[in-house]
C-alpha cells in the first residue's frame, strides 16, 4: 500500500512540475503581431493600415533595466515606437497609446503616455539612430522614472505609477519597410559628469547669445518678453558655406506667442532686433508665416509654424563659391562694394591701354555673373542702358538663393547678395517659454 501511495505522489509531483513549466512558458513568451522576427531583427509585416507591435518575453528588472532599438530602415513613414507596456498589451495599438504604457515615437519625437496625443520630448529619429528606453529605480514614492535616449544621450524622462516587473519592452511599427535591430541586453552606463560635458560643449557652436540659455542643442528664451526690444538672439559661430549650407530648428515649446524667427544675418547684427527686421538680415517668422528682409514690415511667404514644426534655412551655393577672408560688409545692398570673391568679370579683362577706353567697344563681349548665371552681352548694347561702372559693381557681388523649409518641404526662395565673410545662422525669440532644438548640421538639406 505504501508503494502505491508513493507511486501516486510521484505522479502528482511530475504533473505539478509540468503545469508550472507550462505556466512559466506562457508567462515568459514574447508576443508579436504583424511583425516578423529573425534573430534580433524586427520587421513590419502588415499593409500600413494596421499597427504591428512586439512585446518582449520578460519585463525590465534591477539587473536588466534598459534596452535599445537601432533603426535599420524607416520604411514609408518611419512610424516606429519604443517603450514599455503591460504584458497583455493589445498588439493592434502603438506603445504609449493605451493606459499603463509609455513610449517615444521616432516619426515626431513625441512622448506618448497612455494617450493618443503626444507631448514633444526630443528630436525626430531616422535611419541609423539608436533609441533607448530604461527605468530608474531610485524613487521613494512608488513612482518609476522612465527615461529615453537617442544615440546614447538622454532626451527626456517621465514619472509613472508602476513597478518595473510590470513593464515589458515593446516596439511598434506602422508602415511598410520599417525594420529595426533589437538589443534587450543593452547597458546604460553614461555618467552624469560626462553627460554634463556633452551638454556644455554645444555652447561653442554659438558666437553670440543674448537672453538665450543653451542646454545641449536646446535653446531657451530667458528674456523679459514684454516689448519688441526684449529680443533673445542666438547667432552661430560660423557662417553657412558649401559644406554646411543648411540648418534647422524644431519648435519644442511655442511659449506664449511663438515669436520665433529663423534666418541669416551679418555677423554684427543688432542683438535687440528680431532677425529680418534690420538691414543685413533675412528671416522666416513662425508666428505669422511672413518673410522679413531688412525691414520691420514682412510679406506673406508661407504657413505659420507651431509646436512640433521644423523650420529650415539654407543657401544654394554654386560649386566654385568660397568665403573671402576680408572684412565684413554692413549690408547686402549694392551701395556697399565688397572685395571680389571668385566672380568672373571680363568687362576690363583685355583693356590694357586706358587710352582705348570708350573706343571700339562695339562687339566686345562682357560677362557678368549674377544669380548663378553668366550673362554674355555685347558691350555696345550694355552701355546703351547701363553705365559701365554699374555693371562693374554688379559683377563684384555674388547673388545666391536663400531658401526656407517647413517640415522638410521648401516654402519659398529669395535671391540675395552675399557679403564678403558670409552670413550666419541666426535665431530670434521674443515671448516667455519659447524653446527650440537646433541642428546646425542636419544630414538632410
Amino acid at each position: 500500500m505504501d508503494d502505491i501511495n508513493l507511486h501516486y505522489r510521484f505522479l502528482n509531483w511530475r504533473r505539478r512540475i509540468r503545469e508550472i513549466r507550462e505556466v512559466r512558458a506562457v508567462r515568459y513568451r514574447e508576443r508579436l503581431k504583424r511583425m516578423l522576427r529573425e534573430g534580433d531583427i524586427l520587421r513590419y509585416h502588415g499593409n500600413s493600415d494596421e499597427v504591428g507591435c512586439f512585446v518582449a518575453a520578460r519585463p525590465l528588472s534591477r539587473r536588466n533595466r534598459y534596452f535599445e532599438v537601432t533603426i535599420i530602415d524607416t520604411g514609408v513613414r518611419g512610424m516606429i515606437a519604443v517603450g514599455l507596456v503591460p504584458q497583455l498589451y493589445k498588439l493592434d495599438h502603438q506603445p504609449g497609446w493605451l493606459p499603463h504604457s509609455v513610449a517615444f515615437h521616432a516619426d515626431d519625437g513625441k512622448l506618448y503616455n497612455g494617450n493618443t496625443v503626444g507631448q514633444q520630448l526630443g528630436p525626430k529619429c531616422c535611419r541609423g539612430d539608436r533609441i533607448g528606453c530604461g527605468v530608474s529605480l531610485d524613487s521613494d514614492d512608488g513612482q518609476l522614472t522612465v527615461f529615453f535616449t537617442k544615440n546614447g544621450k538622454e532626451v527626456g524622462s517621465v514619472d509613472i505609477l508602476a513597478s518595473p516587473d510590470a513593464l515589458f519592452p515593446a516596439v511598434g511599427m506602422h508602415s511598410l519597410g520599417e525594420e529595426v535591430l533589437l538589443d534587450l541586453n543593452a547597458e546604460w552606463g553614461m555618467e552624469e559628469d560626462d553627460g554634463q560635458m556633452i551638454v556644455d560643449s554645444h555652447e561653442e557652436d554659438w558666437g553670440r547669445l543674448h537672453d538665450i540659455k543653451v542646454t545641449g542643442t536646446l535653446l531657451e528664451y530667458v528674456g523679459k518678453g514684454k516689448s519688441i526690444v526684449d529680443v533673445g538672439l542666438a547667432q552661430a559661430r560660423r557662417p553657412l558655406n558649401t559644406r554646411f549650407h543648411y540648418y534647422e530648428l524644431e519648435i519644442t515649446d511655442a511659449g506664449e506667442k511663438c515669436y520665433i524667427a529663423l534666418g541669416l544675418a551679418r555677423r554684427d547684427y543688432p542683438k535687440n532686433r528680431h532677425p529680418g527686421w534690420s538691414r543685413g538680415s533675412i528671416a522666416y517668422h513662425a508666428d505669422d508665416g511672413k518673410l522679413f528682409q531688412g525691414s520691420g514690415v514682412g510679406e506673406a511667404f508661407g504657413p505659420r509654424c507651431f509646436e512640433g514644426d521644423i523650420m529650415g534655412c539654407g543657401i544654394m551655393f554654386p560649386r566654385d563659391y568660397s568665403l573671402d577672408g576680408g572684412e565684413d560688409v554692413d549690408d547686402w545692398d549694392l551701395d556697399v562694394v565688397p572685395k571680389p570673391s571668385e566672380v568672373q568679370n571680363d568687362l576690363y579683362a583685355n583693356n590694357e591701354d586706358e587710352d582705348d577706353e570708350g573706343d571700339n567697344l562695339e562687339g566686345r563681349k562682357v560677362t557678368v555673373r549674377c544669380c548663378k548665371n553668366s550673362w554674355n552681352i555685347k558691350a555696345g548694347s550694355l552701355t546703351s542702358f547701363l553705365p559701365a561702372y554699374v555693371v562693374f559693381l554688379l559683377s563684384l557681388f555674388v547673388f545666391e538663393q536663400v531658401f526656407f523649409t517647413r517640415n522638410g518641404k521648401v516654402v519659398g526662395r529669395r535671391e540675395v547678395a552675399l557679403p564678403v565673410g558670409g552670413v550666419y545662422p541666426t535665431i530670434g525669440m521674443m515671448s516667455s517659454g519659447e524653446k527650440v532644438r537646433v541642428d546646425l548640421h542636419p544630414l538632410s538639406g
